[in-house]
């Protein structure tokens, strides 16, 4: 490594994350895990024509030693409009963030926090607590329907996952013939705050306006993405801020609250808790098997039982898992990229023709949102424990969840009798693929 490549600029017009010069000590780790391990550095070095652009992944972030590369803190602004009265605060809380968060109030590792976290949130200042395991439950309905379509109709192949934006960034910049092949849904965050200023503002009879919409995310990478211009469709910004989580353990901490030491409470609704298919979307292969278990409804008419519901090929840490399902007849092959070095290698070989699949799952952050660029920090030493742990809390909930298909979900059924559906008998669909669906860019 050169003595002038130790140390990353960042623009100051990123959205997602900035730097303190003054506490880099030039130890390379920023540099090392951008061109090894999320391989942007590395692009920009094999194609010198190529303006450099950050992804906002967040690795960097994870990796600094001395915190002078942070995510841009946006909980300090959030702090004063809480107090704001003649707002209707909501927010809505990630999968992966109630199984890392308790780690900044205590030594727990993969503990499931979430009643504390809503309690935590009630207390200051929200009047309205989501859970974003809905919204991944409304992207399954639709990108399992998308990835049938494509099969039935032989249309273009493989289909990737669009939930993760430092993915999708990476493809637009890096290999611009793959966008037909990213899935059209819009992520889970961006798909569950349009619902929040549409659906749920029109049932409170508010306007989308007077909503103060926040996300609580593993992610800084949604900093960015909630910022497009193709994202948003309630005539505002639909996601007014995204927090990760260790802003809110900060904004916590500040308000003097101990996460710990609180009573349960549970999400409210509509956009209350989702199915644990779209909890386990926090694990590396968590989309892909949500993915499965509603494409095989849709194919079948009846669900996996409780002994094939699984999917352990795809589980676990291993960079590339691939796995082959038969559905009437049909293999549907799958993959899953852990980790955007290990998207590189399936791109290319997908590019060489030497792999073939009808799915993949792409995530930028090895092991998927549970080790996002916004989640508590650890030790390299204590890394791959902790990891695990943060995994193996959203399977367990998987386990001993009573629904455990994104289609059961009680409230995406309501939603689409009562709103989506009801947009397309009145023929305005193309409303309704504003809501659900993102332009992609470059």
């Amino acid at each position: 490594m050169k003595e002038e490549d130790l140390e990353i600029v960042y623009s100051k017009d990123n959205l997602a994350i900035e730097k303190d010069e003054s506490k880099c000590i030039s130890c390379g780790y920023c540099v090392k895990t951008c061109r090894d391990e999320v391989t942007v550095a590395r692009m920009y070095e094999i194609n010198k024509s190529i303006e450099p652009i950050c992804i906002n992944c967040g690795q960097c972030v994870n990796m600094c030693p001395t915190e002078s590369i942070h995510e841009k803190f946006d909980y300090l602004k959030l702090k004063k409009l809480l107090k704001d009265k003649s707002k209707i605060k909501t927010v809505s809380i990630a999968p992966a963030v109630r199984v890392a968060i308790l780690e900044e109030f205590s030594d727990d590792l993969g503990q499931n926090s979430e009643g504390k976290i809503v309690t935590a949130l009630k207390k200051i200042g929200f009047d309205y607590v989501f859970d974003i395991t809905f919204g991944a439950d409304l992207t399954i309905m639709e990108e399992a329907m998308e990835l049938v379509k494509r099969i039935k109709n032989k249309e273009t192949l493989p289909m990737f996952t669009s939930c993760c934006p430092a993915w999708v960034k990476y493809v637009e910049i890096f290999y611009k013939e793959f966008i037909p092949n990213l899935s059209t849904c819009k992520s889970p965050i961006t798909m569950q705050s349009t619902v929040i200023k549409t659906y749920f503002a029109n049932n409170k009879k508010i306007k989308p306006s007077e909503i103060l919409n926040v996300v609580i995310a593993p992610c800084t990478a949604k900093k960015s993405e909630i910022k497009r211009k193709e994202i948003n469709r309630s005539g505002c910004d639909d996601t007014d801020f995204v927090l990760t989580t260790r802003e809110l353990a900060l904004l916590l901490k500040e308000e003097a609250i101990d996460l710990k030491s609180l009573e349960n409470s549970k999400f409210d609704s509509p956009l209350g808790k989702g199915s644990s298919a779209g909890l386990i979307f926090g694990n590396s292969g968590g989309v892909v098997e949500a993915a499965l278990r509603t494409a095989y409804y849709y194919l079948t008419g009846k669900n996996l039982n409780k002994n094939t519901i699984k999917f352990n090929e795809i589980r676990g840490m291993k960079g590339i898992k691939e796995a082959s399902v038969l559905i009437n007849n049909i293999e549907i092959k799958v993959a899953v990229a852990n980790g955007m070095k290990n998207a590189k290698i399936l791109l290319d070989k997908i590019k060489n023709g030497e792999a073939t699949y009808h799915f993949i799952e792409v995530m930028n952050c090895l092991g998927g949102c549970i080790a996002g660029g916004g989640q508590p920090k650890t030790t390299l030493l204590n890394l791959d424990k902790t990891l695990l742990a943060r995994m193996t809390g959203l399977y367990k909930e998987d386990d001993k969840a009573k629904i455990r298909f994104c289609h059961e979900n009680k409230e995406i059924k309501e939603i689409y009798k009562d709103f989506l559906s009801i947009l397309i008998v009145l023929k305005q669909k193309s409303y309704f693929i504003q809501l659900i669906k993102i332009n992609l860019i470059c």
